[in-house]
């Protein structure tokens, strides 16, 4: 009644105005009964009024379960935190509840148990299930150094964490926080339920009034009869199903999505998914890899062999810090090469590196120290552009002025990138690669990835224009990043998508997270909105035409030419019965396959 006074009729108003009508009218005719008039029996109502509020409250009974139902992903999420942890303090270990954590804490986790903090680990080697916050299901190696996360499970070895993050601060807080956040706003397409609902209730209130002035006037029934037929029709028409429509779908759709690993962190970015024409990927950590690896190695002396180049090679990489030189020598150790020693080494700036190794003095680096130091390159030249084609980067080795061999380093397309890009591609959806490499291995990776489109060399704050550019051009725009300098593009975007293991920068500018660093998940992002807009639709559909079949019946239109008249009780029974249908089809999409 209270928005009915101020004139922004909503749906119960529908049922309190009916049932306050029908009561009314049933309290006058009780005063008749009381003076004698007995025909005035027939027409109390005080059953019907009763039964229509309880057929009403439990189909909100009902939904509220149903509704509970939908947030199972958050429930679940906060069973993952730990209640308790062993901590080690002056070399004792002891039992205390999380709360009591203070940071920098050293926290013991046995094998099997859950690890109740974020932090560093500080000793032990052990695989983690981290399944449950990321979705993929393959335990990960954690050694010293490595970060962890509450609420994964420790599988093998005795780790001791130092404690970096606790309470809301953690990993699992924040996804809890994510999903509550996207789960509490209002898509776009919510807003057609409110914009109805403010046209559709006056509207059905005008026609409850003309029905009955209409049977009593011109139809010829009794008073009794006319309130009936507007009380009927005041009571299907209430549109609850329409205000579930969408809150319910939204929900669920979050939830199914937070199961998967991605995390929408509103409503409208759920919606807006669906609508993406156009893709843009970053290349470095997004697309590939992220580091260097070995990718060819070629020797051009018959006394040194490929065991014997890397192992050389990687005994003086092992002197620099540079990326490149890092992954050589992860290179030698993971095919079990010991490094040999190294003297007189020389970095020098701009051109590699220099020294002697097992007693032969090495040079490694790029194609300018060769023609410095005159080293004949013939041998290699059809090699040399070959790499430089794939957009390997050179490394040339050479001893007392002789080329003893070529490696070539590339940060390589991860796995699933081809499969990703196929997948968006035959959605109809353009893929472009955004990237401050240079056009040459730019181009070279795009080829091997299946992406025709490509813009290279560009600043982090170039990245936001290209962005603007294709938004100019009318098109709806997603980025995927995972760097700081991602993060000016991500927020212009229409739909700016992080992958989890990126920068926190990114994962703030973003709208999406995705849990790990797997591009299909960019395909399943697209599918979870998909399917939950078509949910929400099919929703809406049932919502209306629920009404639109039902009010004429209520209205007595079958009773006109021979049929039956809708009972009040059984219109409330109706109207329930829709608004939990709808609910039903939205907990539906939690059995859909993504």
């Amino acid at each position: 009644f209270k928005t009915l006074f101020k004139g922004h009729p909503n749906m119960d108003s529908l049922v309190a105005v009916a049932t306050t009508a029908a009561f009314l009218y049933s309290l006058a005719s009780t005063y008749h009964v009381f003076l004698g008039h007995a025909h005035h029996v027939h027409q109390l109502y005080f059953e019907s009024v009763a039964v229509i509020l309880t057929l009403i409250t439990l189909g909100k009974f009902f939904e509220t379960l149903s509704k509970g139902r939908t947030s199972e992903a958050i429930k679940k999420l906060m069973h993952l935190s730990a209640k308790e942890a062993l901590v080690v303090r002056d070399g004792q270990e002891i039992l205390l509840p999380i709360e009591e954590l203070v940071l920098g804490d050293q926290v013991l986790v046995k094998p099997g148990q859950k690890i109740p903090v974020d932090g560093q680990v500080l000793s032990g080697h052990s695989s983690v299930d981290e399944s449950m916050l990321t979705g993929e299901s393959i335990p990960v190696e954690k050694a010293i150094g490595d970060q962890v996360y509450g609420g994964s499970i420790n599988s093998q070895g005795v780790l001791t964490i130092e404690t970096q993050k606790l309470g809301k601060d953690t990993l699992l807080s924040q996804i809890i926080k994510l999903v509550e956040d996207a789960q509490a706003t209002k898509a776009p397409i919510a807003k057609i339920a409110d914009q109805v609902s403010g046209v559709f209730v006056p509207v059905v209130m005008g026609i409850a009034l003309v029905t009955g002035l209409a049977w009593f006037f011109l139809g010829d029934q009794s008073f009794s009869f006319a309130l009936t037929v507007a009380v009927s029709v005041l009571v299907i028409a209430c549109p609850c199903a329409l205000g579930l429509a969408t809150p319910t779908a939204i929900m669920v759709g979050t939830g199914l999505a937070a199961k998967n690993g991605i995390l929408f962190k509103s409503g409208d970015s759920l919606e807006l998914a669906h609508q993406v024409d156009t893709i843009v990927f970053d290349k470095t950590g997004t697309l590939t890899r992220g580091k260097p690896e070995l990718v060819s190695l070629t020797s051009y002396q018959a006394d040194w062999n490929r065991e014997q180049l890397l192992r050389a090679v990687a005994s003086l990489e092992a002197q620099s810090s540079h990326p490149i030189s890092q992954a050589l020598v992860d290179k030698a150790k993971e095919e079990g090469l010991s490094l040999s020693a190294v003297q007189d080494f020389e970095n020098l700036a701009g051109f590699g590196l220099k020294g002697q190794v097992a007693g032969q003095e090495l040079l490694v680096g790029n194609k300018a120290l060769m023609e410095k130091e005159e080293v004949d390159l013939s041998s290699a030249q059809a090699d040399f552009v070959q790499l430089t084609q794939e957009g390997q980067t050179p490394i040339f080795v050479a001893s007392q002025g002789q080329l003893l061999g070529l490696l070539g380093v590339a940060d390589q397309l991860k796995p699933d990138s081809q499969a990703a890009i196929q997948a968006l591609q035959a959605k109809g959806i353009e893929v472009v690669m955004l990237t401050g490499d240079n056009e040459q291995t730019a181009q070279a990776i795009a080829q091997e990835a299946g992406i025709n489109r490509v813009i290279s060399q560009v600043l982090p704050d170039q990245k936001a224009q290209a962005i603007a550019d294709l938004q100019a051009a009318g098109k709806k725009v997603a980025m995927v990043g995972d760097g700081i300098n991602d993060a000016p593009a991500l927020a212009l975007a229409d739909l700016g998508i992080a992958m989890g293991a990126g920068t926190d920068i990114a994962i703030e500018s973003a709208d999406i997270v995705l849990m790990k660093p797997d591009l299909l998940d960019v395909v399943k992002t697209l599918a979870v909105s998909q399917a939950t807009i078509k949910t929400i639709k099919f929703n809406l559909f049932w919502a209306f035409i629920y009404n639109i079949l039902a009010i004429p019946v209520a209205m007595g239109v079958l009773y006109l030419f021979g049929g039956p008249l809708l009972n009040p009780m059984l219109a409330g029974l109706a109207m329930s019965f829709s608004s939990v249908s709808v609910v039903l089809n939205s907990l539906g999409l939690n059995y859909r396959k993504i």
